[in-house]
């Protein structure tokens, strides 16, 4: 799963849309008519309820995730949880993991009354295995069958890796689904879903749900959720400040000046580490940036500690600084012996030795590579992404200090992603993929399987065109081992390649972050009851809002 992150530019038009938005969700209706209101900072919707597809207002603002409910929860926070039980009371994998059996629970309805079936989740299985555009997880599902409230999923090889993925697959019901033509671009403008809500209204501003009369679990104390959407992080911000929306995922550059302090008892934020990471991803394709050594010299200057204080504000995406790119505390038991406790700190003269070593030269301040042309490197970033941008700044300047001529180049959002899916690129900030083991991380970065060539278009990770068949191998290890010894010993190799080879600098762990209020709801997540991510777009959601209890 990919944690997505949230765009910060303002226009004219953008500032003339938050006062529309302002307008139709006021704070002021709080838990006395039991209303939630949630934020997300994504510009105006077009009305598509499709839960599968990301690009859906349902996936956008994460309101999917009320309608239409998992097999198992899985906390990201606590990677060494155990899923809770959710429409599946039992789950069994066996044959390593090329096998899963499901008991689905009795006495869940779907919001137009009908009863929820085993016959429904093999439905929805088979719906992902004959759609590959609604399966963008790609999980390779084979033989389905149901008997009774049992439900077994075949597959062609291990899916240790796919567990969470699989096990948080929401379930759809076959009696609505069967009927369209094309699932995979079916914008289903009435959804039928297992949740507490139903869809109530919907406006490219503002998407409201309503409870349920009958629902299989207590039913939730807040009555109605108010799904706005923003036009960008500096409205959504004044939201939370003024109130206007009490929980929301956005980047605030100085959130203790725009936010906590305009109601230090309620306004809160809770940023927790995942495993899945950030960084600054290069071209592996690119002369002189196809050396590795030249990548672990330009690891060794940059400062993570101004990315984090700057960059990322201070709490955003939290700095990852041990060697191997493993994000602490949440990877910490996976780290491998001989990396523990092995920091990267900021040191300009050893990285100038190792260039030199390498066979490098130094025309005054100017870095000159094997070839006698001076270093140099061109960094993409989207013009909106301010951390990014500011991310970036940062790097620069200090690959400036072992003479390294980099530019920042801003571009929209549409021409970087389509620079980084066909290679057209010196470097960029990215993210991996992120779940409850390594295998997400490095196989983002290093799966020879996700590899194109320059110029072709299509791709799914492996942005940096990252090419070594002992990587390739080891991730596939891990995926398929018989046992944990195996994939211990695999992990162990792919974090020596990666430290070998440094094909992307790692700086900052991603989050399952948010801000929230306590002024009208109190049950939050939080450091000190870490039940869940706080992101509202993600499955936990519904968790948090059936926990969530009126603050007086």
């Amino acid at each position: 799963m990919r944690i997505r992150r949230v765009c910060a530019a303002v226009t004219a038009t953008a500032l003339a849309f938050t006062g529309a938005c302002s307008a139709t969700n006021p704070g002021s209706t709080g838990n006395s008519a039991g209303v939630l209101n949630v934020g997300m900072p994504n510009g105006p919707q077009t009305e598509n309820n499709n839960p599968f597809l990301n690009s859906s207002a349902s996936s956008s603002l994460g309101y999917r995730r009320l309608l239409f409910e998992p097999l198992a929860m899985v906390n990201e926070v606590k990677v060494t949880d155990q899923p809770k039980p959710w429409l599946a009371t039992k789950f069994t994998w066996s044959e390593n993991f090329h096998k899963l059996s499901l008991t689905i629970r009795d006495g869940v309805t779907w919001s137009d009354g009908k009863p929820l079936t085993a016959e429904d989740v093999a439905y929805t299985f088979e719906l992902l295995k004959k759609n590959p555009g609604l399966n963008i997880e790609g999980v390779p599902y084979q033989d389905i069958s149901f008997s009774g409230s049992e439900v077994t999923v075949g597959f062609p090889k291990s899916q240790f890796v796919n567990q969470k993925k699989i096990l948080e697959q929401f379930v759809v019901p076959k009696h609505q689904w069967s009927t369209f033509s094309n699932p995979s671009t079916e914008t289903l403008k009435e959804p039928v879903g297992s949740g507490p809500y139903t869809l109530k209204s919907f406006t490219p501003q503002t998407v409201t749900l309503s409870i349920r009369d009958k629902y299989w679990q207590e039913l939730p104390k807040v009555k109605e959720l108010r799904y706005t959407s923003y036009s960008d992080n500096n409205a959504q911000t004044n939201a939370l400040a003024t109130g206007a929306a009490e929980w929301s995922f956005t980047f605030i550059p100085n959130y203790q000046a725009a936010y906590t302090s305009k109601d230090p008892k309620n306004h809160k934020l809770w940023f927790p580490p995942v495993l899945g990471v950030h960084g600054l991803w290069f071209n592996t394709k690119a002369k002189p940036w196809d050396d590795p050594a030249l990548r672990r010299a330009a690891n060794m200057v940059v400062n993570r500690d101004d990315i984090f204080m700057q960059g990322e504000a201070g709490y955003f995406y939290p700095k990852v600084d041990n060697i191997t790119g493993i994000p602490t505390p949440a990877g910490e038991s996976f780290i491998a012996p001989q990396f523990k406790g092995k920091l990267v700190t900021v040191d300009v003269e050893g990285a100038k030795k190792a260039l030199t070593e390498a066979g490098y030269t130094f025309d005054g301040t100017t870095l000159k590579g094997k070839d006698g042309a001076p270093v140099t490197i061109t960094l993409t970033v989207p013009s909106g992404w301010s951390d990014y941008v500011t991310d970036l700044e940062i790097i620069k300047d200090n690959f400036a200090k072992i003479g390294i001529n980099a530019t920042v180049n801003l571009q929209n959002a549409d021409a970087w992603t389509k620079a980084l899916d066909t290679g057209d690129f010196g470097a960029a900030m990215h993210w991996t993929n992120n779940g409850l083991t390594l295998y997400d991380i490095y196989q983002s970065i290093m799966d020879g399987a996700l590899y194109k060539p320059i110029g072709t278009p299509g791709v799914n990770g492996n942005y940096g065109r990252y090419e070594n068949s002992a990587a390739t191998k080891a991730l596939d290890d891990f995926a398929n081992a018989p046992d944990e010894s195996v994939r211990n010993a695999a992990l162990h190799e792919l974090q020596k390649i990666f430290v070998q080879d440094m094909p992307v600098i790692i700086t900052s762990a991603a989050n399952g972050g948010g801000q929230y209020s306590t002024k009208n709801w109190v049950g939050w997540p939080s450091e000190q009851d870490q039940y869940a991510p706080v992101q509202p777009t993600l499955e936990n959601a519904l968790d948090i809002v059936l926990k969530l209890r009126p603050a007086s």
